[in-house]
């Protein structure tokens, strides 16, 4: 027996029109269902489990009285229908990468003609203007631009406040003096690729070994102060196993790791199949699973949903990592109408925006007070000195493709893509057919 949970939009991924689509709840898991009036019917499976309830997680309800969705995403850009503002804006300066991995939103190559600093430049002054200072490089992989630094330097100098790298961190392992480069020029932190600690997970998801060159990099980082957030795509089968290995890491690596965001794989690109729902996991298998193979020393009730978009689209959880263990400082309650990203709402994203870059920035450890030799943190100075140093965030976002896209979702996006003078959400940016 299914349940409609509620009505939107999707497209079809033969054709990518938009068109009407269903959330259905059977049993204990939630399917996206549309058909397409020229390719037929498709679901996926966009939740799946019941130990969280789709209705019970966020408070977050549809605009009531809406004849009709936005034209999304096909009029690309923010239009007036889109209900957030921009927290974080990507913006893609090369697409070469030095890796050939089958699971990448980007479909990035070896060869490219890549923007010139004085281009991206522009870029910046646009954004700044338009008051987007927190800027995530991408790519393809950035560290392959030997100019690097300049870019980094080019959006320090236009006014950007945070200013995050988005990279597999081969190179900056590898190459320390150019890992201080990018320090030196402003860097504020680095997002890096981190599947798992097993080598085995690499070579089916990346190709080769890597988990060395992780370590390496991750050293070089903190040398030069660079907080690193461990970034995983979790799939099926292959890392699903290894997250509670993942958490471990990142907390035992503190605080030159800040925090770590979970990404389920989502399917870009072409396939000569749809993605069976086996393909996929869902957030509450992510969540169950920390509980699980952390052995509860992370729960679920230490997680909410993300207050910058829609609550199907990821979760957050905030603690301070001390030497006999965690403290979690995650709000206690979540709610879809303080959410600090609403367009109409502009000082409340801009504080968020700050609060993230707090958590993610490396800051060097601070002096113990003399009369506080032990570190007893039930002083109240001593352990807000240790949230500044040893904050730890886990963080997920569950990217939707052409088969899972909820363009009541999309809406709510405010990750932000910057392309050809239009800041565009993150989903409809990568959508692509099957």
């Amino acid at each position: 027996m299914s349940n409609i949970v509620r009505n939107t939009y999707s497209v079809c991924p033969e054709c990518l029109k938009k068109i009407p689509a269903v959330i259905v709840k059977k049993q204990n898991n939630y399917f996206l269902e549309k058909t397409c009036s020229e390719h037929g019917s498709f679901s996926a499976v966009v939740w799946r489990g019941g130990h969280i309830p789709m209705e019970e997680w966020g408070s977050y309800r549809p605009p009531e009285n809406e004849k009709e969705m936005p034209d999304c995403p096909h009029a690309c850009g923010l239009c007036s229908g889109h209900l957030q503002s921009t927290c974080c804006v990507l913006l893609e300066i090369t697409g070469r990468c030095n890796l050939s991995c089958p699971f990448c939103f980007a479909e990035s190559g070896f060869e490219c003609d890549d923007p010139s600093v004085e281009e991206l430049k522009t870029y910046f002054k646009h954004l700044v203007e338009k008051g987007n200072t927190f800027v995530h490089l991408s790519g393809g992989e950035p560290t392959v631009r030997d100019d690097l630094p300049d870019v980094v330097a080019a959006a320090r100098d236009a006014g950007c406040e945070n200013i995050q790298l988005n990279s597999n961190g081969i190179r900056l392992g590898r190459d320390r003096s150019y890992t201080k480069e990018l320090a030196d020029a402003g860097l504020s932190f680095v997002f890096m690729q981190f599947d798992g600690t097993e080598d085995a997970i690499y070579e089916k998801l990346r190709g080769k070994p890597l988990f060395a060159e992780k370590k390496s990099a991750i050293e070089a980082c903190s040398q030069e102060l660079l907080g690193v957030t461990l970034v995983p795509t979790v799939v099926p089968g292959v890392n699903d196993h290894n997250i509670g290995e993942i958490v471990k890491f990142g907390l035992d690596n503190s605080p030159a790791v800040r925090g770590i965001h979970f990404q389920p794989v989502s399917y870009f690109g072409r396939y000569p199949d749809p993605p069976a729902d086996e393909d996929r996991i869902t957030l509450p298998e992510v969540l169950y699973a920390i509980e699980e193979q952390t052995d509860a020393r992370l729960k679920i009730s230490d997680f909410l949903p993300s207050r910058c978009d829609h609550p199907g689209c990821g979760f957050h959880g905030d603690f301070v990592v001390l030497p006999e263990g965690l403290i979690k400082l995650t709000r206690k309650s979540s709610s879809a109408d303080n959410s600090c990203c609403f367009s109409d709402n502009s000082a409340e994203h801009i504080k968020n925006r700050n609060f993230v870059s707090r958590r993610w920035k490396r800051i060097p450890s601070l002096t113990i007070k003399k009369d506080n030799p032990g570190n007893d943190f039930s002083d109240m100075d001593t352990f807000l000195e240790r949230v500044k140093t040893h904050g730890f965030t886990i963080t997920a976002m569950a990217f939707q493709d052409a088969y899972t896209l909820d363009i009541e979702r999309l809406r709510r996006c405010s990750l932000h893509v910057y392309k050809d003078g239009k800041t565009i959400p993150f989903c409809s940016r990568y959508l692509t057919r099957c």
